[in-house]
């Protein structure tokens, strides 16, 4: 095949152009380039798609004698990714700007230029297989559960899984490909892992948001509408944050409360006990299959609602109007905004953006 390796300048892509071009493609590295005005060198492992991240994804290009590029994404992550991020905060939603970045620029974007450029395939560093199913091609969990990211790729449809190829996805784990890289010579065998949010290196998520968004004083209310303090901003604070809260009225049991819901119109947030975190029921209307869609318009499955969160098994009911799923128990923490991926075993069936929860246990009990 004609592959073109999107190369983020960590190890794991690194790892993956190298095993393109071993398996006897044709292969072309490019690196994103997603900020224009990118720092210059990372901090440990915070930030990505700096000026540091593209030379050491031409020095392993180099190193495997492989034609590299950058290309200029800036503009298309700044409306798809970032801005999206912004405007779910302001709607009172937890965006995954991981997975958007996925949806619309790695597998869209880029695909797309790929594509009329002729490859046949982009190559990432994601940890997910592809098998081919009766109906087609299928998403599947990696081998290695502690870096499976089928999770974050749960937004692809078919036409784009037939245009990816994931050369990590059967590794046992990650220490195997970083050993891989060093015996292959490659620079960033020890390179550590990107974490947090790319475009905010240095972690103050709270922070950034109330440059973009304005801090505007409202109030914090208890589930029974009474008042128990004051915030600086209701796009701060997400479903299930403890932390931060400065309450002025303790709760009458004296046990901590957690953030509940976050309404942006009225600028308030909800406060209340551990156990009104639990949901019941969710649903959504943005959604898509990763290849065929579900012949059945009700089926058991099972559903993760956050990278590295347990799968539950749950039904699935399918209708015009979206997707409602209800677990077998009580999902913990749930927000508006984050993605739910169904599974049946290892194979990723599609997802829906959640928009609405019922919780497990009612206001007043």
């Amino acid at each position: 095949m004609r592959v073109l390796a999107a190369m983020s300048g960590g190890v794991d892509s690194a790892v993956a152009a190298a095993r393109a071009v071993e398996a006897g493609h044709d292969v072309v590295g490019v690196h994103l380039a997603l900020s224009r005005a990118g720092g210059t060198l990372r901090t440990g492992s915070r930030g990505c798609c700096t000026i540091e991240d593209a030379m050491d994804a031409r020095r392993a290009a180099d190193l495997l004698g492989i034609p590299f590029y950058v290309w200029d994404f800036s503009e298309r992550f700044r409306e798809d990714v970032i801005d999206d991020f912004v405007a779910e905060y302001r709607a009172g939603r937890t965006p995954n700007p991981c997975l958007r970045c996925n949806e619309k620029i790695k597998f869209a974007a880029l695909l797309e230029r790929a594509i009329e450029l002729g490859f046949d395939a982009v190559c990432t560093g994601h940890y997910a297989t592809l098998v081919d199913g009766e109906g087609g091609l299928e998403l599947h969990r990696a081998s290695d559960a502690a870096k499976d990211q089928s999770y974050v790729l749960g937004v692809l449809n078919a036409e784009q899984l037939a245009h990816t190829y994931f050369p990590l996805g059967s590794t046992p784990s990650k220490a195997l490909v970083r050993a891989e890289a060093a015996e292959r010579g490659l620079s960033v065998a020890q390179k550590p892992d990107s974490h947090d949010i790319c475009f905010i290196p240095d972690g103050d998520t709270r922070g950034w948001l109330a440059e973009k968004v304005g801090a505007e004083q409202g109030e914090i209310l208890d589930r029974d509408g009474e008042v128990v303090g004051t915030h600086d901003g209701a796009h701060a604070f997400t479903v299930g944050q403890r932390k931060g809260l400065r309450l002025g009225v303790p709760a009458p049991d004296g046990k901590p409360r957690f953030v509940l819901e976050v309404r942006p119109v009225s600028n308030t947030v909800v406060v209340g006990p551990k156990e009104a975190l639990a949901i019941a029921e969710i649903s959504g209307e943005r959604r898509s299959w990763a290849g065929t869609a579900p012949a059945a318009e009700e089926f058991a499955c099972e559903v993760q609602i956050r990278a590295h969160a347990d799968p539950v098994p749950a039904r699935a009911f399918i209708a015009e109007d979206g997707v409602r799923v209800v677990p077998d128990e009580p999902l913990d923490g749930v927000a508006p905004g984050q993605s739910a991926v169904l599974y049946v075993g290892t194979r990723v069936l599609g997802q829906f953006t959640i928009d609405r929860t019922v919780s497990a246990v009612p206001a007043g009990v």
